[in-house]
């Protein structure tokens, strides 16, 4: 179980003496909640407004001149709802504290959020990237394509420091990896950063398993589309980072119009108070499937990561489409990270968008499946996979089909 603790808020509770820091589990259950008491509320508020009245026209004009130079939230009442809503405020405070930051700023979805962190580097003259493969389809579609005037060097995490220049504004990098779950020392490339920027995906590990700003990450981009929301239903992005960079990413957001629903921001509020209970509940399920599928001969290849994690990758001797169309309880579709159970080919569908070899090259075969495992029992689960697979000959234990990291 994670025992990591959190320091709670500086709050003047007099001579309060109870314990000033919480577990996980406990921080993603009160993390943005903590004045709800105060305010005679069980569930958080939902504000729906656009815009917010104000009959002090030269005070509104100054916090708005604040903004602008810094990007911090206004303080007093909300201004507007480009600027910032009330209930979305409290999602980003709550995940701030689970990835361990200062801040963090929610986007309409993972890539507006990473185009926001392009944007911002690249206002400053620092368009060149250095990314490590494999990442996220679109992610390397908009390094590659140079949509944000960005300009990439590909390499592995050992060629990170030879690849910086002195117009290097990032280095990006996604552990577990979309879609093989290859897993990056954060540490080693964080020191090989130096000054630069390291912007981790941390989409599929989330809080639970990995907080990459404990080790040297300045950025941490998460699609909360995925696990934090994790029931389907929402769609979002977002970067916990120090208070200077939320700032700019504030400005951003501001002035592309990339803001998350007040509702969505609600609806990921819940489903972090839930988040430690699911992934460790699929995990479990997701380790039982490696194992399983990793000693099937119908199997070429499993991958699942050290860190653990809800996601498996395998290969398959046969077909790929034709698994595809076979499952009956696994859904076949895009995304991940939700309570029921995903399945997709990468080569088709997610990294279709990457050019065959560069696909190709970075461990993305064309006989690769991508599993999102979910919460259902894991022998139903196993037996629509076996139905899926279609006729074997029995199942020698491999274990050697099982590839970490």
């Amino acid at each position: 179980m994670d025992r990591s603790v959190f320091t709670l808020p500086s709050m003047d509770m007099g001579m309060d003496t109870r314990r000033t820091t919480r577990a996980l589990a406990t921080e993603a259950v009160h993390a943005g909640r903590d004045d709800l008491a105060g305010l005679g509320l069980h569930a958080p508020p939902i504000d729906l407004s656009t815009t917010y009245p104000s009959y002090d026209s030269r005070a509104e004009a100054a916090r708005i001149d604040a903004f602008a130079t810094t990007g911090a939230e206004p303080e007093g009442p909300p201004v507007y709802g480009r600027l910032g809503n009330p209930t979305v405020a409290r999602f980003e405070t709550a995940l701030a504290r689970l990835e361990g930051t200062e801040s963090a700023v929610a986007f309409a979805s993972g890539m507006a959020a990473l185009s926001a962190v392009l944007l911002v580097r690249g206002s400053m003259g620092l368009r060149h990237v250095v990314a490590v493969r494999p990442l996220y389809g679109c992610s390397d579609h908009l390094l590659t394509a140079g949509l944000l005037g960005s300009e990439v060097t590909w390499t592995d995490p050992a060629g990170v420091a030879d690849a910086l220049r002195p117009d290097t504004g990032l280095v990006l990098v996604e552990t577990p990896a979309n879609p093989t779950l290859a897993e990056v020392d954060l540490r080693a490339v964080a020191h090989a950063c130096g000054s630069v920027p390291l912007l981790v995906d941390n989409t599929f590990a989330t809080p639970v398993l990995q907080r990459p700003a404990e080790h040297g990450a300045r950025l941490v981009l998460h699609s909360a589309t995925k696990y934090l929301g994790g029931h389907g239903d929402v769609l979002a992005g977002v970067v916990a980072c120090d208070e200077e960079f939320a700032g700019r990413l504030r400005q951003v957001r501001f002035a592309t119009g990339g803001v998350l629903h007040p509702l969505a921001g609600y609806l990921l509020l819940r489903g972090l108070s839930t988040l430690p209970v699911r992934v460790r509940a699929a995990s479990a399920n997701a380790a039982e499937l490696a194992a399983r599928l990793a000693a099937d001969p119908r199997v070429d290849r499993v991958h699942y990561p050290r860190v653990g994690g809800a996601m498996v990758s395998f290969e398959v001797h046969g077909d790929p489409h034709e698994v595809i169309a076979g499952v009956r309880l696994i859904t076949p579709a895009v995304s991940l990270g939700s309570v029921d159970s995903l399945i997709q080919h990468p080569a088709s569908i997610s990294h279709r968008i990457v050019d065959a070899d560069d696909r190709r090259n970075a461990g993305v075969s064309d006989r690769l499946l991508r599993l999102s495992v979910g919460l259902e029992d894991v022998e139903d689960l196993w037996a629509d996979l076996d139905a899926a697979l279609g006729e074997r000959a029995g199942t020698p234990v491999r274990p050697e089909a099982l590839h970490r990291g």
